[in-house]
């Protein structure tokens, strides 16, 4: 018996051993869903011109910050009569800015499928102790039924499931005669997916996502019903932190959306997120970016179809992010971590695990700065390191 087991264990490694790592790398080795990569080509070198050392109330650093903010209109397509304000604290301030400052005036629908959105429930609930709150909510890897929303009410959503790899495939259920607000966490969404302005009144992101910019900024964009919600509505006995107030005496804080950034932010931030815009033009905008991040989850889409045990944890091809992309594999949690870690001390790809709420698996960006080049050489490098970790 002992023979055997030797003979089975040096049959195995034998096997393993034919299971050769691949001879090409990614270039670009960074996967990550937040913070991104950066795109194509960047360098330090961008800092340069970086308004550094200088106020963001001088000349220079107002001009920066406004044309950080007409660059997104143009590139996004934001109509002329929307708002957009460069805000503190991440996509989470900017949505808990808008949540803080609007909801309360009616009920509320909370729609999630992941953990960010459930995370916006538990604020409204917890937090804001508001009372009349629908949840409305599916599994990872499913969508719920978005007809339950209501017209009349304000729905709280998050456009692509960043940690669930679900997207809204569009926003036609969003009533063209509502009376209530949509706040829209468009933070790995935007730059890749086509947000439909007229269907958002609250659309919140941030920089490190999708263009792969600095953290610790925000951006909020206002629809003029939207406005007209904090110019109407003052939310009776809640403190609101200075961060977070966009009003002063009763009507809309116009500097805000000029630049006039409520606290001081970053101008090497601020750089990074106009190189990042200026590449997007470049690409062709808007239309340019999205081709590439679908080129991108095409990419992966074939590789799972030519692998039996590499699933998408979104089921339905209408809602799968083409964005943050997870996959389910058919080994044990533990064997994934193994994989996972594997990658990274290849310098293969860093940061691909599932997110820590979601079920095991990995977790791909797909966004517009990543190449399709370097997903095709992570593939075989994921195969390896299944064969490599897997029970057998």
């Amino acid at each position: 018996m002992l023979l055997l087991r030797r003979a089975t264990r040096q049959a195995l490694h034998q096997r393993r051993a034919l299971s050769a790592a691949p001879s090409t790398k990614p270039a670009c080795p960074e996967f990550s869903s937040g913070p991104c990569t950066k795109r194509p080509g960047w360098s330090p070198a961008i800092y340069e011109s970086a308004a550094t050392g200088r106020s963001h109330r001088s000349a220079i650093g107002k001009q920066k910050l406004k044309e950080a903010i007409e660059t997104t209109r143009d590139v996004l397509g934001v109509p002329a009569d929307y708002k957009i304000a460069v805000v503190p604290a991440s996509d989470t301030g900017a949505i808990e800015m808008a949540m803080w400052s609007m909801l309360g005036e009616r009920p509320v629908d909370i729609c999630h499928w992941e953990s960010f959105g459930k995370g916006w429930l538990s604020d409204v609930t917890s937090q804001l102790k508001l009372e009349n709150v629908t949840e409305i909510t599916a599994d990872y890897g499913a969508l719920p039924d978005l007809s339950k929303t209501s017209k009349d009410h304000d729905i709280v959503f998050t456009f692509n499931g960043t940690t669930s790899g679900v997207r809204v495939p569009n926003l036609d259920w969003v009533a063209d005669d509502r009376t209530g607000l949509t706040f829209n966490d468009a933070t790995s969404a935007v730059f890749a997916m086509d947000v439909d302005w007229a269907k958002a009144d609250v659309t919140t992101y941030s920089w490190q996502k999708v263009m792969g910019g600095e953290g610790a900024h925000g951006m909020l964009i206002l629809s003029p019903r939207a406005v007209e919600r904090l110019e109407s509505f003052a939310p009776e006995n809640r403190p609101l932190p200075k961060i977070f107030r966009m009003t002063k005496k009763g009507k809309l804080d116009e500097a805000l959306f000029t630049g006039a950034t409520i606290n001081t932010p970053s101008m090497i931030c601020v750089e990074d997120y106009l190189d990042a815009l200026k590449w997007a033009q470049k690409e062709g905008g808007l239309k340019g970016l999205i081709k590439r991040s679908e080129a991108n989850l095409a990419a992966v889409s074939k590789w799972v179809d030519a692998t039996p045990w590499a699933h998408f944890l979104a089921k339905d091809p209408a809602t799968r992010s083409s964005t943050s992309v997870c996959l389910t594999l058919d080994t044990d949690p533990a064997n994934v971590k193994k994989m996972v870690s594997m990658l990274e001390k290849a310098d293969v790809a860093y940061d691909i695990g599932a997110y820590r709420d979601a079920p095991a698996g990995l977790r791909i960006w797909c966004g517009a700065t990543v190449e399709t080049s370097d997903l095709e050489a992570l593939f075989p490098w994921v195969e390896h390191a299944f064969a490599e970790c897997s029970s057998v």
